[in-house]
């Protein structure tokens, strides 16, 4: 079983942790966070160090998972994902047992998939993606990379979601729709129509 790092340790790494547990695939080496946020372990796993220490230990443990949530920007995680791939690092994906991922989609490096979320045929998600538990990605559905689709969210058919979005709890996006690099859709949101890039959509769109 290969080791496997996980950069960050807040409440997205516990939520990765027990999907990494539950797929059996890795073994976690440990956690890699800042200082300020405490060197104590978490669920059982030790912290390894920070993000200076992060190209040292990708020499001796080349895997690594993003596990550093995504709510308002993507770029935390974006920096990490450069971090490794510039340090010659490798990103999994990871599937929980109790997700389903359609033979015919296709799942970028480093995108997670927790329990209960449902992937469709000819979907695309791109890389170092959050598909949040319970989320529904439907048929021919594209998601870019740096995007987190949250709990229950659904993504129906044909929609095209760009780089770093983030779509809320059960929010639900009509067939077709397309949205722009780095809009929010919030919670339990309905979006009927195209969202332009940056947008934050908190009430019905349509």
């Amino acid at each position: 079983m290969k080791s496997l790092l996980l950069l960050g340790g807040g409440g997205h790494c516990h939520a990765c942790i027990d999907v990494i547990e539950a797929e059996a695939m890795y073994r976690i080496a440990g956690i890699i966070q800042p200082p300020a946020d405490g060197m104590e372990s978490i669920l059982g796993y030790q912290i390894l160090g920070s993000d200076e220490d992060l190209p040292s230990l990708l020499t001796q443990i080349p895997l690594a998972l993003i596990t550093v949530g995504q709510i308002k920007s993507p770029e935390t995680r974006k920096r990490l994902f450069s971090i490794i791939k510039k340090n010659g690092g490798q990103l999994p994906v990871v599937k929980s047992p109790d997700a389903y991922c359609s033979r015919h989609a296709t799942l970028g490096e480093g995108t997670i998939l927790m329990h209960g979320s449902l992937i469709n045929a000819n979907a695309c998600i791109g890389e170092n993606c959050i598909i949040n538990s319970h989320a529904l990605i439907e048929h021919d559905a594209r998601v870019a990379a740096h995007c987190h689709v949250s709990t229950g969210a659904r993504i129906n058919g044909g929609v095209s979601i760009s780089e770093g979005c983030f779509i809320g709890s059960g929010a639900v996006i009509r067939e077709g729709v397309e949205i722009g690099s780095g809009a929010i859709i919030g919670a339990g949101q309905i979006v009927m129509r195209d969202v332009p890039s940056g947008q934050i959509v908190r009430h019905r769109y349509d």
